[in-house]
């Protein structure tokens, strides 16, 4: 809302700002500060089921997720391009 004081005009809150921002605000901290944290976190091979060979033609070198020379978006340590996980996802 805008109030006119004199020749110049100011931004004023609202009751609908100022509730919105109590509510809000504090759900956008704690997305802030846990959705970066979750996002890095890997599976460990075991949890994604890796094995150091293909499984039929599916490998971690045709897959998105794969870093090269010896990486993965989702798994944590190194992952041969060799291999596979139940994570695969064919690359584009």
């Amino acid at each position: 809302m805008l109030i006119q004081e004199g020749a110049r005009w100011r931004r004023c809150a609202t009751r609908r700002t100022v509730l919105q921002a109590a509510l809000l605000g504090p759900a956008g901290v704690i997305l802030d500060t846990v959705a970066p944290a979750r996002a890095q976190q890997k599976m460990s091979k075991q949890a994604a089921e890796y094995q150091d060979t293909p499984k039929g033609i599916l490998m971690c070198a045709t897959c998105s997720l794969f870093q090269p020379p010896q990486s993965c978006k989702v798994v944590e340590g190194d992952v041969r391009p060799e291999g596979w996980c139940k994570a695969f996802d064919l690359a584009d």
